[in-house]
């Protein structure tokens, strides 16, 4: 009860907070759930009086429209929350973060260039997805060579590339998460973990591998996208 107790205020905080920021971007939030709720609750009392049960029925409606209420808020929060992050370095980590289950990934991208262009990995049951995000021009360029690399140690297992945008052939920050749900499974709980170890490993061997020491030959250059990653 002392657990619950205590959960609540922050619970209440976590909602305050979500409405706020909401709010900010989807200035007529409170009208909408407010007249979605008293309309889901006068429908319910309306049928009440109608069939002679006002009391029964206004009760019902009355959690119903809460919970109407709850829904309609959820999800123009949720697409409040994806207009404020579109666009932004990082945003496709976010919601790689997100995904209760399925999926496991890591918020450092494997793959990224100088303006910030960048290529995340998540690896589920349908395989290993790589999502890139930035500009497309740049990120299907990483995309192909972080497939090359992984090639050597994942066999057949199956790769799908991701670019987040709102052009064409590309998927909508907004819709990422259930892009990645709907891909068919296609190898068991096993393989994943197996292909998560060989990928780790690929990793650790890359960064291991050794780096001339010394000044930079006069007029080398840092390969395109370069840098440490």
């Amino acid at each position: 009860m002392a657990r619950e107790t205590s959960e609540t205020p922050g619970r209440l905080k976590q909602i305050r907070q979500a409405y706020i920021m909401t709010k900010q971007v989807d200035t007529k939030i409170g009208l909408i759930i407010g007249g979605v709720g008293l309309l889901t609750f006068g429908v319910f009392l309306a049928l009440g009086f109608a069939i002679g049960h006002p009391i029964y029925l206004g009760i019902l409606g009355f959690i119903v429209a809460v919970l109407v209420a709850a829904v309609v808020f959820g999800r123009r929060a949720e697409r409040a929350a994806f207009g404020q992050m579109e666009g932004q370095p990082g945003a496709a980590a976010a919601v790689l973060n997100n995904i209760r289950r399925g999926w496991s990934s890591n918020p450092t991208p494997v793959a990224v260039t100088r303006s910030q262009d960048a290529v995340y990995r998540a690896v589920g049951r349908a395989g290993i997805a790589l999502i890139g995000e930035g500009n497309p021009n740049r990120v299907r360029p990483l995309l192909a060579a972080e497939k090359k690399k992984m090639a050597r140690v994942v066999g057949d297992i199956p790769v799908h590339d991701i670019v987040v945008g709102n052009g064409e052939g590309e998927v909508p920050l907004k819709k990422l998460q259930i892009t990645l749900m709907r891909l068919p499974r296609a190898i068991s709980p096993a393989q994943v973990t197996e292909t998560n170890d060989r990928l780790r490993a690929l990793g650790d061997l890359l960064s291991k591998a050794p780096i001339p020491k010394g000044p930079m030959p006069k007029g080398a250059r840092l390969p395109k996208g370069g840098g440490p990653r």
